[in-house]
Protein backbone atom coordinates (compact mmCIF):
# COMPACT_ATOMS: atom_id res chain seq x y z
CA UNK A 1 0.00 0.00 0.00
CA UNK A 2 2.94 2.53 0.87
CA UNK A 3 6.17 0.22 1.82
CA UNK A 4 7.15 -2.65 3.40
CA UNK A 5 8.29 -0.69 6.25
CA UNK A 6 4.87 1.53 6.38
CA UNK A 7 2.67 -1.10 5.81
CA UNK A 8 3.30 -2.56 9.16
CA UNK A 9 1.77 0.11 10.47
CA UNK A 10 -1.54 0.91 8.84
CA UNK A 11 -3.35 -1.37 11.01
CA UNK A 12 -2.07 0.76 14.29
CA UNK A 13 -2.78 4.08 12.26
CA UNK A 14 -6.44 3.27 11.20
CA UNK A 15 -6.87 3.28 15.29
CA UNK A 16 -5.29 6.18 16.07
CA UNK A 17 -7.17 8.00 13.87
CA UNK A 18 -10.35 6.39 15.32
CA UNK A 19 -9.25 7.48 18.82
CA UNK A 20 -8.49 11.04 17.59
CA UNK A 21 -11.71 10.91 16.07
CA UNK A 22 -13.78 10.12 19.52
CA UNK A 23 -11.59 12.74 20.91
CA UNK A 24 -12.62 15.71 18.64
CA UNK A 25 -16.63 14.43 18.71
CA UNK A 26 -17.13 14.41 22.36
CA UNK A 27 -14.84 17.99 22.10
CA UNK A 28 -17.75 19.71 19.22
CA UNK A 29 -20.57 18.09 20.82
CA UNK A 30 -23.14 20.31 21.96
CA UNK A 31 -23.45 20.80 25.72
CA UNK A 32 -25.98 17.82 27.22
CA UNK A 33 -25.73 16.32 23.93
CA UNK A 34 -24.27 13.00 23.26
CA UNK A 35 -22.26 12.15 20.51
CA UNK A 36 -22.16 8.63 19.31
CA UNK A 37 -18.43 8.84 19.68
CA UNK A 38 -17.81 4.94 19.95
CA UNK A 39 -18.70 4.47 16.05
CA UNK A 40 -15.39 6.35 15.34
CA UNK A 41 -13.64 3.39 17.25
CA UNK A 42 -15.86 0.64 15.45
CA UNK A 43 -14.58 2.32 11.78
CA UNK A 44 -11.31 2.75 13.23
CA UNK A 45 -11.02 -1.12 14.18
CA UNK A 46 -12.67 -1.89 10.66
CA UNK A 47 -10.07 -0.30 8.59
CA UNK A 48 -7.48 -2.05 10.84
CA UNK A 49 -8.99 -5.41 10.13
CA UNK A 50 -9.19 -4.74 6.76
CA UNK A 51 -5.18 -3.25 6.31
CA UNK A 52 -4.80 -6.69 8.20
CA UNK A 53 -6.33 -8.98 5.67
CA UNK A 54 -4.90 -7.10 2.83
CA UNK A 55 -1.59 -7.20 3.88
CA UNK A 56 -1.64 -10.81 4.91
CA UNK A 57 0.83 -12.73 2.69
CA UNK A 58 4.40 -14.35 4.08
CA UNK A 59 7.09 -12.34 4.03
CA UNK A 60 10.24 -13.36 1.74
CA UNK A 61 12.99 -14.68 4.28
CA UNK A 62 15.63 -13.23 1.99
CA UNK A 63 14.12 -9.59 2.90
CA UNK A 64 12.83 -10.05 6.25
CA UNK A 65 16.16 -8.49 8.02
CA UNK A 66 15.41 -5.21 6.37
CA UNK A 67 11.65 -4.55 7.88
CA UNK A 68 12.05 -1.94 10.19
CA UNK A 69 11.21 -2.42 14.25
CA UNK A 70 7.07 -3.24 13.66
CA UNK A 71 6.40 -5.64 10.81
CA UNK A 72 3.52 -7.16 8.77
CA UNK A 73 4.01 -10.98 9.16
CA UNK A 74 1.15 -13.01 9.67
CA UNK A 75 1.96 -13.64 13.10
CA UNK A 76 1.33 -10.25 13.84
CA UNK A 77 -1.44 -9.73 11.64
CA UNK A 78 -3.31 -12.83 13.09
CA UNK A 79 -3.28 -11.71 16.57
CA UNK A 80 -4.21 -7.93 14.91
CA UNK A 81 -7.29 -9.55 14.41
CA UNK A 82 -8.18 -10.91 17.55
CA UNK A 83 -7.44 -7.54 19.20
CA UNK A 84 -9.68 -5.69 16.45
CA UNK A 85 -12.24 -8.10 17.57
CA UNK A 86 -11.87 -7.69 20.91
CA UNK A 87 -12.01 -4.38 20.28
CA UNK A 88 -15.21 -3.77 18.57
CA UNK A 89 -16.80 -6.03 21.20
CA UNK A 90 -15.76 -3.84 24.05
CA UNK A 91 -17.06 -1.07 21.86
CA UNK A 92 -20.15 -2.33 21.11
CA UNK A 93 -20.85 -3.92 25.04
CA UNK A 94 -19.72 -0.53 25.77
CA UNK A 95 -22.67 1.93 24.52
CA UNK A 96 -25.30 1.04 27.15
CA UNK A 97 -22.44 1.00 30.18
CA UNK A 98 -21.36 4.64 28.84
CA UNK A 99 -24.70 5.54 29.19
CA UNK A 100 -25.72 4.02 32.05
CA UNK A 101 -22.90 5.06 34.12
CA UNK A 102 -22.77 8.49 33.00
CA UNK A 103 -18.99 7.80 31.76
CA UNK A 104 -17.14 10.14 29.65
CA UNK A 105 -17.36 8.96 26.26
CA UNK A 106 -14.82 10.36 24.40
CA UNK A 107 -11.94 9.50 26.96
CA UNK A 108 -12.95 6.49 27.65
CA UNK A 109 -13.14 5.14 23.97
CA UNK A 110 -9.80 7.00 23.43
CA UNK A 111 -8.68 5.12 25.86
CA UNK A 112 -9.69 1.98 24.86
CA UNK A 113 -8.79 2.48 20.98
CA UNK A 114 -4.90 3.57 22.40
CA UNK A 115 -4.64 0.98 24.36
CA UNK A 116 -5.42 -1.25 21.58
CA UNK A 117 -2.56 0.36 19.33
CA UNK A 118 -0.14 -0.06 21.87
CA UNK A 119 -1.69 -3.97 21.69
CA UNK A 120 -1.07 -4.07 17.96
CA UNK A 121 2.56 -2.64 18.17
CA UNK A 122 3.46 -5.03 20.78
CA UNK A 123 2.65 -7.96 18.78
CA UNK A 124 3.94 -6.79 15.85
CA UNK A 125 7.37 -5.53 17.13
CA UNK A 126 10.92 -7.25 16.62
CA UNK A 127 12.95 -4.99 18.47
CA UNK A 128 12.89 -5.22 22.73
CA UNK A 129 12.51 -1.63 22.86
CA UNK A 130 9.54 -1.06 21.06
CA UNK A 131 7.84 -4.01 23.14
CA UNK A 132 8.45 -1.69 26.06
CA UNK A 133 7.29 1.17 24.60
CA UNK A 134 4.11 -0.84 23.19
CA UNK A 135 3.70 -2.36 27.24
CA UNK A 136 3.74 1.29 28.25
CA UNK A 137 1.63 2.78 25.70
CA UNK A 138 -1.29 -0.12 26.52
CA UNK A 139 -0.52 -0.27 30.26
CA UNK A 140 -1.11 3.53 30.73
CA UNK A 141 -4.03 3.55 29.12
CA UNK A 142 -5.95 0.56 31.33
CA UNK A 143 -4.31 2.13 34.43
CA UNK A 144 -6.80 4.87 33.38
CA UNK A 145 -9.53 2.92 32.69
CA UNK A 146 -9.19 0.56 35.73
CA UNK A 147 -9.88 3.90 37.61
CA UNK A 148 -12.23 5.67 35.16
CA UNK A 149 -15.37 5.35 37.80
CA UNK A 150 -13.66 8.55 39.87
CA UNK A 151 -16.19 8.61 42.56
CA UNK A 152 -15.52 4.87 42.99
CA UNK A 153 -13.24 4.19 46.01
CA UNK A 154 -12.72 0.01 45.16
CA UNK A 155 -12.09 1.23 41.53
CA UNK A 156 -9.04 3.86 42.30
CA UNK A 157 -7.96 1.40 44.83
CA UNK A 158 -7.36 -1.26 41.78
CA UNK A 159 -6.48 1.33 39.26
CA UNK A 160 -3.35 2.53 42.45
CA UNK A 161 -2.46 -1.57 42.85
CA UNK A 162 -2.75 -1.96 38.97
CA UNK A 163 -0.24 0.61 38.43
CA UNK A 164 2.07 0.68 41.30
CA UNK A 165 2.55 -3.38 40.51
CA UNK A 166 2.74 -2.72 36.86
CA UNK A 167 5.86 0.02 37.45
CA UNK A 168 7.36 -2.81 39.13
CA UNK A 169 7.00 -5.28 36.23
CA UNK A 170 8.28 -2.63 33.86
CA UNK A 171 11.51 -2.19 35.47
CA UNK A 172 12.21 -5.92 35.67
CA UNK A 173 11.62 -5.95 31.90
CA UNK A 174 13.56 -2.88 31.11
CA UNK A 175 16.81 -4.13 33.05
CA UNK A 176 16.03 -7.60 31.27
CA UNK A 177 16.29 -5.57 27.98
CA UNK A 178 19.40 -4.02 29.49
CA UNK A 179 21.20 -7.23 30.43
CA UNK A 180 20.42 -9.12 26.39
CA UNK A 181 22.16 -5.68 25.01
CA UNK A 182 25.10 -6.39 27.21
CA UNK A 183 25.48 -9.90 26.40
CA UNK A 184 24.90 -9.06 21.90
CA UNK A 185 24.95 -5.27 21.52
CA UNK A 186 21.47 -5.46 19.69
CA UNK A 187 18.05 -5.37 20.96
CA UNK A 188 16.72 -6.03 17.81
CA UNK A 189 15.45 -10.00 18.12
CA UNK A 190 16.31 -11.15 14.66
CA UNK A 191 19.96 -10.10 15.99
CA UNK A 192 19.85 -11.82 19.37
CA UNK A 193 18.49 -14.75 17.67
CA UNK A 194 21.73 -14.97 15.58
CA UNK A 195 24.33 -13.92 18.18
CA UNK A 196 23.04 -17.09 20.40
CA UNK A 197 22.24 -19.45 18.01
CA UNK A 198 26.11 -18.72 16.88
CA UNK A 199 28.12 -18.17 20.25
CA UNK A 200 28.24 -20.65 22.98
CA UNK A 201 26.94 -18.96 26.04
CA UNK A 202 27.78 -21.42 28.97
CA UNK A 203 30.41 -19.08 30.50
CA UNK A 204 27.91 -16.42 30.15
CA UNK A 205 25.40 -16.17 33.10
CA UNK A 206 24.07 -12.94 31.95
CA UNK A 207 21.75 -14.15 28.82
CA UNK A 208 19.90 -16.33 31.99
CA UNK A 209 19.25 -12.99 34.20
CA UNK A 210 18.12 -11.42 31.03
CA UNK A 211 15.69 -14.43 30.17
CA UNK A 212 14.79 -14.36 33.93
CA UNK A 213 14.23 -11.01 34.09
CA UNK A 214 12.20 -10.76 30.55
CA UNK A 215 10.32 -13.28 32.17
CA UNK A 216 9.08 -11.98 35.36
CA UNK A 217 7.79 -9.21 33.28
CA UNK A 218 6.02 -11.38 30.77
CA UNK A 219 4.64 -13.44 33.57
CA UNK A 220 2.65 -10.33 35.31
CA UNK A 221 1.01 -8.97 32.30
CA UNK A 222 -0.39 -12.39 31.50
CA UNK A 223 -1.04 -12.93 35.17
CA UNK A 224 0.85 -16.10 35.93
CA UNK A 225 1.89 -16.96 39.37
CA UNK A 226 3.36 -15.99 41.31
CA UNK A 227 3.02 -12.55 40.09
CA UNK A 228 -0.52 -12.83 39.42
CA UNK A 229 -1.15 -10.63 43.20
CA UNK A 230 -3.21 -7.63 41.40
CA UNK A 231 -5.27 -9.85 39.47
CA UNK A 232 -8.15 -10.27 41.39
CA UNK A 233 -8.65 -6.82 43.19
CA UNK A 234 -7.99 -4.79 39.42
CA UNK A 235 -10.47 -7.23 37.47
CA UNK A 236 -13.34 -6.72 40.78
CA UNK A 237 -12.51 -2.52 40.90
CA UNK A 238 -13.02 -1.80 37.39
CA UNK A 239 -16.30 -1.43 35.34
CA UNK A 240 -16.91 -5.05 34.02
CA UNK A 241 -16.65 -4.25 30.30
CA UNK A 242 -12.66 -2.64 31.14
CA UNK A 243 -11.85 -6.09 33.08
CA UNK A 244 -13.09 -8.38 30.13
CA UNK A 245 -11.32 -6.08 28.18
CA UNK A 246 -8.14 -6.09 30.13
CA UNK A 247 -8.50 -10.06 30.23
CA UNK A 248 -8.36 -10.52 26.44
CA UNK A 249 -6.85 -8.15 25.40
CA UNK A 250 -3.69 -7.27 27.17
CA UNK A 251 -3.24 -11.32 27.47
CA UNK A 252 -3.50 -11.74 24.13
CA UNK A 253 -1.05 -8.89 23.16
CA UNK A 254 1.68 -10.03 26.15
CA UNK A 255 1.16 -13.70 25.02
CA UNK A 256 2.09 -12.32 21.05
CA UNK A 257 5.43 -11.04 22.63
CA UNK A 258 5.99 -13.48 24.52
CA UNK A 259 5.92 -16.38 21.75
CA UNK A 260 7.74 -14.03 19.96
CA UNK A 261 10.50 -12.97 21.85
CA UNK A 262 11.13 -16.64 23.67
CA UNK A 263 10.39 -18.88 20.21
CA UNK A 264 12.19 -17.30 18.32
CA UNK A 265 15.41 -15.32 19.99
CA UNK A 266 15.44 -17.37 23.35
CA UNK A 267 14.98 -20.69 21.76
CA UNK A 268 18.35 -21.82 21.77
CA UNK A 269 17.95 -21.77 25.39
CA UNK A 270 14.71 -23.76 25.54
CA UNK A 271 15.91 -26.93 27.11
CA UNK A 272 18.51 -27.18 29.36
CA UNK A 273 21.83 -29.09 28.66
CA UNK A 274 25.22 -29.68 30.24
CA UNK A 275 26.20 -25.90 29.72
CA UNK A 276 23.33 -24.23 30.77
CA UNK A 277 19.99 -24.20 32.26
CA UNK A 278 16.62 -23.96 29.80
CA UNK A 279 13.34 -21.62 30.27
CA UNK A 280 11.25 -24.48 29.29
CA UNK A 281 11.16 -26.49 32.46
CA UNK A 282 10.96 -22.94 34.68
CA UNK A 283 8.01 -22.10 32.70
CA UNK A 284 6.64 -25.37 32.84
CA UNK A 285 6.86 -25.38 36.84
CA UNK A 286 4.68 -21.74 36.43
CA UNK A 287 2.53 -23.26 34.18
CA UNK A 288 1.56 -25.55 36.37
CA UNK A 289 1.03 -23.18 39.61
CA UNK A 290 -0.70 -21.06 37.96
CA UNK A 291 -3.60 -23.66 36.39
CA UNK A 292 -3.40 -25.35 40.29
CA UNK A 293 -3.97 -21.60 41.93
CA UNK A 294 -5.81 -20.52 39.83
CA UNK A 295 -8.30 -23.14 39.82
CA UNK A 296 -8.63 -24.05 43.58
CA UNK A 297 -8.76 -20.42 44.50
CA UNK A 298 -11.20 -19.41 42.13
CA UNK A 299 -13.60 -22.36 43.68
CA UNK A 300 -14.23 -20.36 46.87
CA UNK A 301 -15.26 -17.37 45.41
CA UNK A 302 -18.66 -16.05 45.86
CA UNK A 303 -18.12 -12.33 43.64
CA UNK A 304 -18.44 -12.98 39.85
CA UNK A 305 -15.63 -10.97 38.83
CA UNK A 306 -13.03 -12.55 41.20
CA UNK A 307 -13.61 -15.99 40.17
CA UNK A 308 -13.66 -15.05 36.37
CA UNK A 309 -10.20 -13.07 37.44
CA UNK A 310 -8.86 -16.44 39.04
CA UNK A 311 -10.05 -18.44 36.38
CA UNK A 312 -8.31 -15.94 33.68
CA UNK A 313 -5.17 -16.83 36.08
CA UNK A 314 -5.73 -20.40 34.99
CA UNK A 315 -6.31 -20.11 31.41
CA UNK A 316 -2.94 -18.18 31.70
CA UNK A 317 -1.48 -21.52 32.78
CA UNK A 318 -2.99 -23.46 29.90
CA UNK A 319 -1.51 -20.65 27.33
CA UNK A 320 1.76 -21.74 29.22
CA UNK A 321 1.78 -25.15 28.22
CA UNK A 322 1.03 -24.14 24.76
CA UNK A 323 4.16 -22.05 24.68
CA UNK A 324 6.24 -25.05 26.79
CA UNK A 325 5.12 -27.83 24.59
CA UNK A 326 6.00 -25.72 20.95
CA UNK A 327 5.59 -28.23 18.72
CA UNK A 328 3.78 -27.62 14.86
CA UNK A 329 0.74 -28.10 17.03
CA UNK A 330 1.23 -26.00 20.36
CA UNK A 331 2.38 -23.89 18.27
CA UNK A 332 -0.54 -22.95 16.09
CA UNK A 333 -2.97 -24.46 19.40
CA UNK A 334 -1.55 -20.60 21.10
CA UNK A 335 -3.28 -18.59 18.97
CA UNK A 336 -6.29 -20.50 18.40
CA UNK A 337 -6.90 -20.39 22.02
CA UNK A 338 -6.05 -16.68 22.71
CA UNK A 339 -8.93 -16.79 20.06
CA UNK A 340 -11.07 -18.76 21.78
CA UNK A 341 -10.51 -17.06 25.21
CA UNK A 342 -10.77 -13.40 23.71
CA UNK A 343 -14.28 -14.25 22.53
CA UNK A 344 -15.63 -16.17 25.10
CA UNK A 345 -14.38 -14.15 28.32
CA UNK A 346 -15.03 -10.81 26.80
CA UNK A 347 -18.82 -12.50 26.40
CA UNK A 348 -19.12 -13.54 29.88
CA UNK A 349 -17.56 -10.18 31.59
CA UNK A 350 -20.19 -8.45 28.32
CA UNK A 351 -23.13 -9.97 30.37
CA UNK A 352 -21.71 -9.34 33.73
CA UNK A 353 -21.32 -5.25 32.16
CA UNK A 354 -24.88 -4.90 30.74
CA UNK A 355 -27.09 -6.79 33.93
CA UNK A 356 -25.37 -4.28 35.79
CA UNK A 357 -26.76 -1.21 37.15
CA UNK A 358 -25.14 2.11 38.31
CA UNK A 359 -25.79 1.86 42.22
CA UNK A 360 -25.35 -1.74 41.69
CA UNK A 361 -22.60 -4.39 40.09
CA UNK A 362 -24.89 -7.43 39.91
CA UNK A 363 -21.24 -9.23 40.49
CA UNK A 364 -22.15 -11.95 43.52
CA UNK A 365 -23.13 -15.54 42.43
CA UNK A 366 -26.62 -14.65 44.74
CA UNK A 367 -27.59 -11.80 41.57
CA UNK A 368 -27.84 -14.41 39.26
CA UNK A 369 -30.34 -16.48 41.21
CA UNK A 370 -33.32 -17.34 39.29
CA UNK A 371 -32.01 -14.60 35.75
CA UNK A 372 -33.74 -17.87 33.44
CA UNK A 373 -36.92 -16.82 34.60
CA UNK A 374 -36.30 -13.17 34.22
CA UNK A 375 -33.82 -12.97 31.38
CA UNK A 376 -33.78 -16.58 29.64
CA UNK A 377 -31.80 -15.14 27.06
CA UNK A 378 -28.86 -13.72 28.74
CA UNK A 379 -28.95 -17.02 31.32
CA UNK A 380 -28.67 -19.00 27.32
CA UNK A 381 -25.76 -17.09 26.52
CA UNK A 382 -23.59 -16.31 29.61
CA UNK A 383 -24.16 -20.57 30.57
CA UNK A 384 -22.71 -21.09 27.09
CA UNK A 385 -20.06 -18.86 27.88
CA UNK A 386 -19.06 -20.82 30.98
CA UNK A 387 -19.36 -24.28 30.26
CA UNK A 388 -16.46 -22.90 27.02
CA UNK A 389 -14.51 -21.53 29.65
CA UNK A 390 -14.96 -24.36 31.16
CA UNK A 391 -14.08 -26.84 28.28
CA UNK A 392 -17.12 -28.49 27.18
CA UNK A 393 -17.70 -30.12 23.51
CA UNK A 394 -19.55 -28.58 21.36
CA UNK A 395 -17.79 -25.27 22.36
CA UNK A 396 -14.50 -23.38 21.12
CA UNK A 397 -12.74 -23.98 25.29
CA UNK A 398 -13.06 -27.13 24.78
CA UNK A 399 -11.26 -27.40 20.94
CA UNK A 400 -8.11 -25.08 22.46
CA UNK A 401 -8.11 -27.21 25.72
CA UNK A 402 -7.89 -30.31 23.08
CA UNK A 403 -5.15 -29.04 21.04
CA UNK A 404 -2.70 -27.46 23.95
CA UNK A 405 -2.93 -30.90 26.17
CA UNK A 406 -2.06 -32.96 22.86
CA UNK A 407 0.80 -30.21 22.13
CA UNK A 408 2.15 -30.73 25.94
CA UNK A 409 1.91 -34.82 24.94
CA UNK A 410 3.53 -35.07 22.17
CA UNK A 411 6.42 -32.48 23.64
CA UNK A 412 6.53 -34.99 26.62
CA UNK A 413 4.93 -33.13 29.54
CA UNK A 414 2.57 -35.62 29.40
CA UNK A 415 2.56 -34.75 33.67
CA UNK A 416 1.72 -31.00 32.67
CA UNK A 417 -1.09 -31.97 30.50
CA UNK A 418 -2.40 -34.27 33.19
CA UNK A 419 -2.70 -31.43 35.94
CA UNK A 420 -4.47 -28.97 33.10
CA UNK A 421 -6.88 -32.08 32.63
CA UNK A 422 -7.46 -32.16 36.26
CA UNK A 423 -7.86 -28.47 36.77
CA UNK A 424 -10.32 -28.05 33.93
CA UNK A 425 -12.28 -30.82 35.76
CA UNK A 426 -12.44 -28.87 38.64
CA UNK A 427 -13.10 -25.76 37.06
CA UNK A 428 -16.48 -27.05 35.74
CA UNK A 429 -17.46 -27.39 39.28
CA UNK A 430 -17.46 -23.28 39.93
CA UNK A 431 -18.74 -22.78 36.15
CA UNK A 432 -21.66 -25.16 36.38
CA UNK A 433 -22.59 -23.64 40.19
CA UNK A 434 -23.09 -20.18 38.59
CA UNK A 435 -25.48 -22.41 36.10
CA UNK A 436 -27.08 -24.10 38.71
CA UNK A 437 -27.74 -20.42 40.21
CA UNK A 438 -29.23 -19.24 37.25
CA UNK A 439 -31.62 -21.92 36.71
CA UNK A 440 -32.20 -23.78 39.54
CA UNK A 441 -32.19 -21.01 42.84
CA UNK A 442 -35.01 -18.17 43.44
CA UNK A 443 -34.32 -14.56 43.30
CA UNK A 444 -35.59 -13.79 46.94
CA UNK A 445 -36.70 -10.57 46.56
CA UNK A 446 -33.34 -8.87 44.99
CA UNK A 447 -34.61 -6.46 41.87
CA UNK A 448 -34.73 -7.24 38.51
CA UNK A 449 -31.94 -6.76 36.61
CA UNK A 450 -31.56 -4.22 34.04
CA UNK A 451 -32.80 -4.47 30.22
CA UNK A 452 -30.80 -5.20 27.64
CA UNK A 453 -30.28 -3.24 24.32
CA UNK A 454 -30.83 -4.61 20.84
CA UNK A 455 -27.56 -4.17 20.81
CA UNK A 456 -26.04 -5.88 23.17
CA UNK A 457 -27.86 -8.99 22.87
CA UNK A 458 -26.71 -8.82 19.19
CA UNK A 459 -23.20 -8.42 19.71
CA UNK A 460 -23.86 -11.55 22.63
CA UNK A 461 -25.52 -13.63 20.12
CA UNK A 462 -22.62 -12.66 17.90
CA UNK A 463 -19.77 -14.15 20.15
CA UNK A 464 -21.81 -17.05 20.58
CA UNK A 465 -22.22 -17.98 17.36
CA UNK A 466 -18.33 -17.73 17.29
CA UNK A 467 -17.78 -19.77 19.79
CA UNK A 468 -19.99 -22.50 18.46
CA UNK A 469 -18.11 -22.40 15.11
CA UNK A 470 -14.84 -22.58 16.78
CA UNK A 471 -15.93 -25.77 18.58
CA UNK A 472 -17.61 -27.73 15.42
CA UNK A 473 -14.99 -25.96 12.58
CA UNK A 474 -11.94 -25.56 14.27
CA UNK A 475 -9.76 -26.73 11.33
CA UNK A 476 -9.90 -23.43 8.83
CA UNK A 477 -8.94 -21.22 11.88
CA UNK A 478 -6.38 -23.57 12.98
CA UNK A 479 -4.47 -23.79 9.51
CA UNK A 480 -4.04 -19.88 9.65
CA UNK A 481 -2.59 -20.07 12.99
CA UNK A 482 -0.15 -22.58 11.79
CA UNK A 483 0.66 -20.57 8.75
CA UNK A 484 0.71 -17.20 11.16
CA UNK A 485 3.08 -18.50 13.77
CA UNK A 486 5.83 -20.10 11.41
CA UNK A 487 6.36 -16.70 9.87
CA UNK A 488 8.56 -15.77 13.28
CA UNK A 489 10.82 -18.28 13.07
Amino acid sequence: MFTLQLDAVVPMLCVTLGALAAMAGEAISAKGQRMPVGWFGIVGLTGAAVSSVILWNPMPDAFREDFGVIVADNFGLFVTLILTAVGALTVMFSSQVIHRDNLPAGEYYALVLFSIVGMIMMATATDLLVIFVALEILSLAVYVLTGIRRDNLAGTEAAFKYFLLGAISSAFFLYGIAFTYGVTGSTRLSAVSSFLSAQSMSTNPMVLIAVGLLLVGFAFKISAVPFHMWTPDAYEGAPAIVTGFMSTGVKAAAFAAFARVFLSSFEPFREPTQAHLGWAPVVATIAAATMILGTVVGVAQTNLKRMLAYSSIAHGGYLLVGLVAAGQVGKAAILFYLLAYSVTNLAAFGVIALLGARDRANDTLRDYAGLWHSSPGLAALMTVCLLSLGGLPPTAGFIGKWYIFQAAVGAGYTWLAIIGVLTSVVSVFFYLRVVVMMYMAERDGAPAPQRVTGVGMAVLTLAIAAIFYLGVLPTPVLNFASQSIATIF
